[in-house]
């Protein structure tokens, strides 16, 4: 009577759903006497009837049918079924990969029939009458090991060995796989049992079966997700908005500055005309006049210029641009659209003999100056104009770079075509305007590719760091568009102790990957990355559209509460890129700009703008103003030109004393002559002279007592 011993399927580990059972072991054994096949029927387990010849092994206490003192023979296997241990997977799952404990904590283990396996455990899964009992370990006969095909085995340490060399889990920041495999106590072969029958033909079988791949069981476990690698190298890691990690603090730059006017300004400002005089000072006007003098001789040698009189030739564009901006200036002397204040300050004919000679440069060294510098044709007014806004006024904590585009269409080497600007071409200028009150703090003209700059320098990068220069290492935060920002541009801002707010573009390298594909994100989502102290915030307010604001100025993200969960970083954006805009606004409102075809021209009325616009801030400054800025324009033009008035009204009386001071030529007696003047007559004939050309001339001709023609 043979009987077979079952062992039911064991788990291990913590999610016992996922592993294998494990392998079910049978053995057949005869030869058992009938006492000890009756001891045997008590067992609550799956035995069949065998002979089966027993080793005496003693049975350890724990199951309640068996006697401890009971000893079993066993003989010779006489008869065993057929059956498949290798279709079984010999894997189970483990928390980690140790050498030692391959062996202690495998969970079944496989019968080899040439070698004793001692040590046979059961979990707590066997049945009840055989827990906690030590099984004696049995042996086949020697004369079937050769027959048996066995699967090729590796001890624990070849196999610990060969799953160290084996390359890392990929990861993209999800989990990673721990392998381990099962092995038996027995290191070398893992035989089977056979029936004589069968022994031939199952022999022939598993000998042409191909080898079976060891199944790897992988445990999960969380790691951290690895930074993402932008095209340039830069590494990002993604980070949850509305949280800042403990231990880090933020890089708030504190602003140790002072803003408003400056003492050199504050001991200058009493007028609206000081403050005009502050920006363009005295020596540029009288540079303007000599260069202006100069070009008026070049065709007439007796023309001339003063500085009242340039002076007064500035107010008339001031005055226009208060009254209207609509037409030609020349329209302000005409009987339909006369201007007053215009047409008592010039003659519209000096107006445009003045127009027409203006110049800001000497033309005669022009050539040389411009191989090196494309803007030399005011390149030296335009420099001390913004020198002295710099000298003038002190910026707050925020300061806007952003783009101006002067709209004009003259001839010009550098004129720019912009489609997203209202009026698409013009002159391009690179501006750091005051956040608070609007103040053009820094400018610069854009001239295109310069062919001797370094190659692999940003020009945009360059631009800032110019712009910049005279306001860094107080703390303040810099607001700039996409066509500045960069990460580079952020860490040397910050090696002045100065924070970056701005937009980037997509095409920038430094960008992660998630940041440029945003097509799968879902309206009013926000991804945040971070390097270093710099913060990247990709927000999508519309599907399949997205903004990247990189800031250095915040190290916590958080999320609104409105709608459209507006990130923090985005809001600040918002409020802090509109200076520049909103400053060409307001200059755009009351220009003196007009019809030019000279660049040098059209840039002299983009300064004339700015610095009505700076002038007008100083004012309200130190003086405690709150007057418009219209007003201040109108009574900045009166200020202008009263001093050419008053010169005016000066030569006037001169020019009178002079002719009552003069004696009256003595007629000749009895001669009569036509008029030599002819201004009103019709060849009258006069014997009195002119006393101051001589020429004979009528009473119709003559212009007042004494005798003075027309012409003089």
């Amino acid at each position: 009577m043979a009987n077979m011993l079952a062992v039911t399927d064991v788990c291990h580990g913590e999610n016992t759903s996922s592993y294998p059972s494990a392998l079910k072991m049978r053995s057949t054994f005869e030869n058992v006497s009938s006492e000890e096949m009756n001891t045997m029927d008590e067992i609550s387990v799956n035995i069949k009837k065998e002979d089966c010849d027993w080793e005496s092994v003693p049975l350890q206490q724990g199951g309640p049918n068996i006697n401890k003192h009971n000893e079993w023979d066993l003989r010779s296997i006489k008869e065993e079924p057929t059956f498949d241990i290798t279709d079984r997977e010999k894997t189970i799952t483990a928390n980690s990969v140790k050498e030692e404990n391959i062996k202690s904590e495998s969970v079944s283990q496989h019968v080899c029939p040439d070698k004793e396996a001692t040590g046979l455990g059961f979990t707590p899964s066997s049945p009840p009458a055989l827990q906690n009992d030590e099984i004696a370990s049995y042996s086949s006969s020697p004369e079937k090991d050769t027959a048996l095909s066995r699967k090729r085995r590796y001890p624990p340490s070849k196999a610990l060995a060969l799953l160290q060399e084996m390359n890392g889990c990929d990861s993209d920041g999800g989990e990673e796989a721990i392998f381990v495999i099962e092995e038996d106590d027995d290191d070398e072969t893992d035989t089977e049992v056979h029936s004589d029958e069968d022994e031939g033909t199952t022999s022939e079988k598993k000998s042409r079966r191909p080898p079976r791949k060891k199944r790897l069981v992988t445990q999960k476990n969380k790691v951290a997700a690895p930074g993402i690698k932008a095209k340039d190298g830069t590494v990002w890691i993604e980070k949850e908005a509305g949280c800042l990690p403990a231990g880090e603090s933020t890089t708030h730059m504190s602003f140790n500055g002072t803003a408003g006017p400056t003492e050199h300004a504050k001991c200058k400002i009493t007028s609206r005309l000081q403050s005009f005089l502050c920006l363009i000072d005295i020596n540029m006007l009288l540079t303007i006049r000599d260069c202006t003098v100069h070009e008026g001789r070049r065709t007439d040698p007796s023309w001339s210029l003063s500085l009242y009189e340039l002076m007064a030739f500035i107010s008339i564009l001031f005055t226009r641009a208060a009254t209207t901006t609509f037409g030609a200036v020349v329209d302000a002397w005409s009987e339909l659209f006369v201007i007053p204040a215009i047409k008592d300050t010039m003659p519209r004919d000096r107006y445009q003999t003045i127009m027409g000679h203006l110049r800001f440069d000497n033309k005669d060294t022009r050539a040389e100056r411009v191989k090196n510098d494309r803007f030399a044709a005011i390149s030296d007014i335009w420099q001390r104009f913004v020198q002295n806004c710099i000298l003038s006024y002190n910026p707050g904590q925020h300061i806007t770079v952003d783009e101006q585009l002067f709209p004009t269409k003259v001839r010009c080497p550098f004129l720019q075509y912009i489609s997203n600007k209202p009026d698409k071409f013009g002159i391009r200028f690179c501006i750091a305007a005051d956040l608070e009150t609007k103040y053009m703090c820094n400018a610069t003209p854009y001239l295109g590719k310069d062919p001797s700059h370094p190659t692999g320098e940003k020009h945009s990068e360059n631009v800032v760091m110019n712009l910049m220069e005279p306001f860094l290492d107080k703390g303040r935060t810099v607001t700039t568009g996409n066509f500045f920002t960069s990460l580079s541009l952020a860490n040397r801002l910050l090696q002045r102790n100065t924070t970056l707010l701005g937009a980037m573009n997509k095409i920038q390298r430094e960008l992660p990957p998630p940041a440029k594909d945003t097509s799968g994100l879902e309206e009013f989502s926000t991804l945040v990355f971070k390097t270093g102290n710099t913060m990247l915030t990709v927000y999508v307010p519309k599907k399949k559209k997205s903004v990247c604001i990189l800031s250095t100025m915040h190290q916590n993200v958080e999320i609104g509460d409105d709608r459209k969960k507006n990130p923090n970083t985005v809001t600040d954006y918002n409020n802090m890129k509109c200076a520049v805009d909103i400053m060409d606004q307001k200059v755009r409102a009351y220009s003196v700009r007009a019809g030019t075809r000279r660049w040098p021209v059209a840039v002299f009325y983009n300064m004339l703008d700015l610095a009505v616009m700076n002038a007008h801030v100083l004012y309200k400054a130190c003086m405690g103003s709150t007057e418009k800025r219209r007003v201040f324009l109108a009574r900045l033009a009166e200020e202008l030109r009263c001093y050419y008035l008053q010169e005016k009204a000066l030569e006037k009386v001169k020019k009178m004393q002079l002719k009552l001071q003069a004696p009256r030529p003595p007629s000749p007696p009895g001669k009569k002559t036509q008029c030599q003047v002819l201004l009103r007559c019709h060849r009258n004939r006069s014997t009195n002279r002119c006393v101051q050309c001589k020429k004979y001339t009528c009473r119709k001709c003559r212009k007042e007592d004494p005798w003075v023609c027309g012409n003089c």
